[in-house]
């Protein structure tokens, strides 16, 4: 059986047979679960395990994201990679030098 919607841009394409689904119950908040359902689209409001389902994939995505940019800062910091940046851009100098706009 395959389920699908689309929810604020994220495909909820699901299928039983390659994705399980583990039950838990949590308690939330009712003063969270009003300022969900205030700003969360009209088709969701009244969904309450689709509006999580959401709201973790996004809080997962954005700590994914966090963590990217700090292994790319922490690449930047590296005297390896800056010396690694440094001979690139020498060996690319002359090519630079090719007359052609940087439009």
């Amino acid at each position: 059986m395959v389920t699908m919607g689309v929810a604020m841009g994220v495909n909820m394409r699901r299928s039983q047979k390659t994705q399980s689904t583990l039950r838990r119950s949590v308690a939330l908040p009712s003063a969270l679960i009003g300022e969900l359902k205030a700003v969360a689209p009209p088709e969701l409001r009244t969904n309450l395990n689709r509006l999580v389902i959401l709201s973790l994939q996004e809080y997962v995505s954005r700590r994914r994201r966090q963590e990217f940019a700090r292994a790319v800062a922490a690449m930047a910091e590296d005297p390896q990679v800056q010396a690694e940046c440094a001979a690139i851009a020498r060996d690319f100098a002359m090519a630079e030098m090719d007359g052609i706009g940087n439009d």
